[in-house]
């Protein structure tokens, strides 16, 4: 029988490096400013959230004041620990300010940038997540532009990017997030409406990220969910990456893969890709919710104002999905911090892990998480439960938080940890930043994962190893 290469492991092999990283100073700003301060030196967006080998994509760039500029295309992944390989060097090319649009209703801001570069995706770039580094010439200010490059080849994984909600907490050029209306912040109801044709702007959630220069252009992708790509692709896993939207419109490529992962901060999700992901349940891939939130609000995906599919989005009006325990297992809450406290230790998850009843991981629990209820089902099992700690920003009645794992019809499973933090604690690429449990006056702490857990990291393995039929 012909063994079927490892793409990820092959790919790994090849020259890395950490030149990835952008400076990005810290600095505030009073209102009605962005809180960490727009940074208009350079900015940048591309056409679409994912392209196949073949497609062409289309880069927008902003630079304000006119500069010259580079653009270096990285994949990103271990590469011997170093986080990327470089893929391509652009420029020097010549920058321009672009215009930034009025908001129109619901507060829209769609920008029409004049195209800086356009290339076709070339055959030999491998799906994953890319990082564009841009730097201005004039000052050398830097952000980045992300894309994720995405197959047709079956795979072991399917690794879901969590980019509708990296989208939905994107308040570029000010206060123009799923949570803003008007620019008044934190309005929070179902009037915004979002659009991908925009940068990135640095992250501001005040809850789980201190000031995070990494996030000026990448969205939420090195804040919750690089971790997990690094350590899949350290201990070789066959990965083929996808966006939110890829999800939404296209529900064969979830059957490419023996399993589905969410990851990290999942929260807004169409009910097409409910649909579609209970589809590929049904078709026997194994779910794997490392993520917390998720599953929790509905939103729409329409066209762009010039009939790009898939390019706005914003809440619909119905109620947050009230039976997403149905496909996860557990509910999904907004803030709560806890640790992940085992309840099963003679379970296979936490074989090799030495974990016994009443056991901690510490601060794995937050900064959302999953909980009570849980599906009835008679194959559902409790594999970890705490209490919520005190919350400014919670129910002071919360539900517990639940670890939860339940048997599909053909025998694969879905497991949900419950926690935007599960991939955390797996690695600590370069670029690395501890999140943050900022209950303002009531205190601040500093989540620390910057030391692997082997404990996570094994039961992470053991649901791999099930799901891909391994070891059995």
């Amino acid at each position: 029988m012909k063994t079927v290469e490892n793409l990820i492991i092959l790919e790994n092999q090849k020259e890395g490096t950490s030149s990835f990283l952008i400076k990005v100073p810290e600095k505030r700003c009073e209102d009605p400013e962005h809180y960490f301060c727009r940074r208009p030196q350079i900015e940048g967006y591309c056409s679409k959230t994912s392209y196949l080998a073949g497609d062409t994509l289309s880069i927008f760039i902003s630079t304000d004041p006119v500069s010259d500029y580079t653009i270096d295309i990285y994949r990103m992944g271990y590469y011997g620990g170093k986080g990327g390989r470089l893929m391509k060097k652009l420029g020097p090319l010549s920058g321009k300010p672009q215009v930034i649009p009025e908001a129109g209703p619901n507060n829209l801001i769609e920008c029409r940038w004049d195209i800086a570069y356009q290339m076709t995706i070339p055959k030999n770039w491998l799906s994953g997540v890319y990082l564009g580094k841009l730097t201005a010439l004039a000052d050398s200010s830097q952000a980045y532009i992300i894309f994720i490059v995405k197959d047709e080849r079956p795979s072991e994984v399917v690794f879901q990017c969590s980019d509708l909600t990296w989208q939905a907490y994107n308040r570029w050029p000010y206060w123009h997030s799923m949570y803003d209306e008007g620019q008044n912040p934190w309005v929070n109801t179902n009037g915004a409406r979002i659009s991908y044709d925009r940068p990135y702007s640095l992250y501001v959630n005040f809850l789980p990220s201190d000031f995070n220069g990494l996030s000026n252009g990448s969205g939420e992708f090195l804040l919750w969910e690089f971790s997990l790509a690094f350590w899949l692709e350290k201990e070789g896993y066959d990965v083929s990456y996808i966006s939110n939207t890829d999800t939404h419109a296209d529900p064969a490529t979830l059957t490419r893969g023996k399993t589905f992962i969410s990851v990290g901060h999942d929260e807004y999700w169409t009910p097409q890709m409910v649909e579609n992901v209970s589809m590929a349940r049904d078709k026997g891939v194994s779910l794997l919710f490392l993520s917390g939130n998720s599953v929790s609000r509905p939103v729409y995906l329409d066209s762009s104002s010039d009939g790009r599919s898939n390019r706005i989005t914003g809440r619909l009006p119905e109620k947050p999905f009230d039976d997403e325990a149905e496909l996860m297992g557990n509910s999904s809450y907004g803030v709560g911090y806890s640790d992940y406290v085992c309840t099963m230790p003679d379970h296979w998850i936490y074989e090799g892990t030495g974990m016994q009843k009443g056991d901690k991981i510490i601060d794995l629990v937050g900064w959302e998480y999953h909980g009570f209820p849980v599906k009835e089902d008679s194959s559902l099992l409790i594999l970890a439960r705490n209490k919520i700690f005190p919350n400014k920003f919670g129910n002071p009645d919360a539900e517990d938080h639940a670890a939860t794992i339940y048997t599909a019809e053909k025998g694969n499973f879905v497991f949900n940890a419950g926690t935007c933090f599960w991939s955390l604690p797996l690695s600590s690429p370069p670029g690395f930043q501890n999140p943050v449990n900022n209950q303002e006056e009531m205190g601040h702490k500093i989540c620390d994962f910057t030391k692997d857990d082997s404990r996570v990291q094994q039961i992470t393995r053991n649901l791999l190893a099930k799901a891909l039929g391994k070891g059995e």
